[in-house]
């Protein structure tokens, strides 16, 4: 046990904003400290919504739409996000399915300047006019206050599916302008979703990364305002995997602190490890195991002002799934687990996700029995 102060106790259910037949949640916190819960929702007649609700003292606001279409692409895995960039300005993005299958899907992001109430015309970041399944998109503050920069897995190099996928990254100003495309890396495995954070300074991204004889361990780069880093391992699992295992990282920075939290199957032992930096991501510490001995995965962590942080994960259980949540603190030790909620093991719960602000932790997943996104509050 860490001595560090106890971050997570009680966690109480708090009834979501999202009706039936909603999933593929995202929670992201804005420079204020808002919180803000994201998802589809299906109509009857099939129709799909991105909508979001900001979390208050006394639940969740009451949902806007940011978009809705016959067409939107709706997966487990790649879901929508959206993201404060300043008060009362907010990026977001979603998929769109092409009208033949074979052609894949695009990004589509929006601005609103209004706290949601109306947003841009759609644009594209990618400008590859290729067929190929662009996404697992992650948003975030571009430096210089130049709107929001967006960080999406590119398949223009393949072809027949022979090829690499590639980690691309541009910038899309408040008025709409569209900035350069930059290569973050060109070849990273193919279906795991990155994540890029602001931090001071620059961004850095966290993704897994795909060597040519399939090594597919943790990596990081960092943007300094000019250019991104050499990707370097946040840690040599050497986990050789000859196919995506849709398992991406999850980061989180707090300061100086970044925690960075992922799952590996290297040397056919599945883990969740959580690496901590003290310097801004210039290094990281040897990772802790947090799991319980039988983890899925789907990993996501939230930073602590000890330098800790606190994880969340599904373990399997001898009757299903379980969220379970575990601070880590600052020098790697472990803190008991707690079990947020049960949840089904298949593709159809997706990941987890826990956000931020003070002293109060915010949960929200699919639940798939009753067909709709559920919440939860942490507190000390």
């Amino acid at each position: 046990m860490s001595g560090d102060p106890e971050a997570l106790g009680s966690i109480t259910e708090v009834e979501a904003p999202a009706p039936q037949s909603s999933g593929q949640p995202n929670l992201s916190i804005g420079p204020g400290g808002k919180i803000y819960l994201s998802w589809i929702e299906t109509s009857d007649d099939r129709q799909a919504s991105l909508k979001f609700a900001m979390k208050t003292e006394q639940g969740w606001s009451e949902s806007r739409t940011v978009a809705q279409s016959y067409n939107m692409f709706r997966n487990w895995a790649d879901v929508p996000s959206l993201f404060e960039l300043s008060d009362g300005v907010l990026a977001a993005h979603w998929q769109v399915s092409s009208s033949d299958a074979d052609e894949g899907y695009s990004v589509n992001v929006a601005i609103s300047k209004d706290e949601g109430k109306t947003w841009s015309a759609p644009l594209t970041p990618h400008r590859d006019g290729g067929k190929g399944e662009h996404g697992f998109v992650s948003l975030a503050p571009a430096p210089a206050n130049n709107g929001v920069s967006v960080v999406w897995l590119d398949p223009r190099k393949l072809k027949d599916e022979a090829g690499d996928v590639a980690l691309m990254q541009t910038n899309v100003s408040l008025d709409g302008t569209l900035g350069e495309e930059s290569e973050i890396d060109p070849r990273v495995c193919e279906c795991c979703q990155p994540t890029v954070i602001p931090i001071s300074g620059g961004m850095l991204a966290v993704y897994r990364d795909r060597s040519a004889d399939e090594i597919r361990d943790i990596v990081i780069s960092r943007f300094d305002g000019s250019k991104w880093s050499e990707p370097k391992t946040v840690f040599d699992d050497k986990w050789q995997v000859y196919a995506c295992p849709i398992q991406g990282p999850a980061i989180s920075v707090l300061g100086s602190n970044v925690a960075v939290a992922w799952y590996t199957g290297a040397n056919d032992k599945e883990k969740v490890q959580v690496a901590l930096s003290k310097d801004g991501g210039i290094t990281f510490g040897a990772p802790t195991t947090v799991d319980d001995g039988n983890p899925i995965g789907r990993v996501d962590i939230a930073a602590l002002e000890s330098g800790g942080a606190v994880v969340t994960w599904i373990e399997h259980t001898d009757k299903g799934g379980e969220v379970r949540a575990r601070q880590v603190g600052s020098a790697g030790q472990k803190h008991e687990a707690h079990t947020v909620t049960k949840i089904s093991v298949g593709n159809a719960s997706g990941y987890p996700r826990i956000e931020r602000n003070g002293k109060e932790f915010v949960f929200a997943w699919t639940d798939t029995e009753g067909g709709r996104i559920r919440t939860a509050v942490g507190k000390p």
